[in-house]
């Protein structure tokens, strides 16, 4: 766990020389890397969301590729495509851009369904299928999407499905004024780059010990307690929202929110997750998933209000077992250090 924590500070500390605040962000990110997820940015212009995801991508020294998405971007041109070799009268496979690492997919709602769609399977089976047969990715395989919620003209709004299958959507503010006085300065002459810190060998590690994390039943429950509140809000005292969610959270969520909280718990040097993980990463695990109602649009009903009344209601549990307890004590001592409504 030591030699975690380090490796940990090292990225955050290489991740901080270049980008100036936006700290939570920072985390999201690293969280979807230790967590083998995908991550959705949304911000308007000029926030940093290009500059995060090519430093984290230089600071594991892993492949990086940018893909520009525009309304004439086709299938082909993002996984690749079959090429005629006339000299020998054969078919050759071109690999396409989203054989890398870290595949940064820029302006993702530029481009139509058809090339969105094309996306699913890499992000969700981490392989290609071209010409009947399937090419696998070179774990650590990261998908970080860009989007700029401001735009209507020319842009497609991403389709349920492609939504559920990031890990995280994670928004970016602006930065507060002392925090812009130190962009301008920091990028106004030579700009900071970052450099490689950790190997991508340490990258599947500690993926690997994201998995080690112990989960108690009753940090499980509340996860997917969560999740059922988006679904039936009425079986947990709060009918009124109801008229507010066209369709709940899915699966994927529940999932979304232990793997996520593991990282979290991961990065905050603990071997076992709490109540607190599960409720600080349950705004980007869930603000995406949900589709909210014309009631909802009309009465000026955001996403964020609807998650924050679902994270106020639903109890977290007041005890849970630590690996410790759960090995050598059959009653389970009690852990009670966090909670998310301390």
């Amino acid at each position: 766990m030591t030699t975690d924590s380090a490796t940990l500070n090292k990225l955050l500390f290489e991740l901080k020389k270049v980008i100036v605040g936006q700290e939570r962000a920072i985390e999201r990110l690293l969280v979807c890397l230790l967590a083998n997820g995908h991550c959705l940015l949304e911000s308007v212009p000029g926030l940093a969301k290009t500059l995060s995801a090519e430093t984290l991508a230089m600071s594991v020294g892993g492949t990086f590729t940018r893909i520009q998405f525009t309304p004439d971007l086709l299938p082909a041109d993002v996984l690749g495509t079959r090429i005629y070799r006339a000299s020998s009268e054969t078919f050759d496979v071109e690999l396409g851009p989203v054989f890398a690492n870290f595949v940064l997919a820029d302006e993702i709602n530029r481009a139509p369904a058809k090339v969105q769609s094309a996306l699913l399977e890499v992000m969700a089976e981490r392989q290609v299928t071209i010409g009947g047969r399937t090419y696998e990715l070179d774990p650590p395989f990261l998908v970080l999407a860009t989007q700029n919620p401001i735009e209507s003209e020319g842009v497609y709004p991403l389709p349920e499905a492609q939504r559920d299958r990031f890990l995280m959507k994670v928004v970016l503010d602006y930065p507060s004024p002392t925090e812009e006085v130190e962009i301008v300065q920091r990028m106004g002459t030579t700009p900071p780059s970052a450099e490689q810190v950790v190997e991508l060998e340490d990258v599947l590690r500690l993926q690997k010990a994201v998995d080690e994390i112990y989960v108690d039943r009753n940090v499980l429950d509340y996860a997917v307690n969560l999740v059922l509140c988006t679904r039936t809000p009425e079986n947990f005292g709060v009918a009124e929202l109801r008229n507010f969610i066209e369709l709940g959270a899915s699966p994927r969520a529940s999932i979304g929110l232990i793997r996520a909280g593991r990282a979290l718990a991961l990065m905050r040097g603990r071997s076992f997750l709490t109540p607190q993980d599960v409720f600080d990463v349950a705004p980007e695990i869930l603000r995406h998933r949900l589709l909210l109602s014309y009631e909802a649009l009309a009465q000026d009903v955001t996403v964020e209000n609807v998650l924050a009344r679902i994270l106020s209601v639903v109890p977290a549990p007041r005890s849970m077992a630590t690996p410790q307890a759960s090995a050598g004590d059959p009653y389970h001592q009690s852990a009670t250090d966090a909670r998310p409504w301390s």
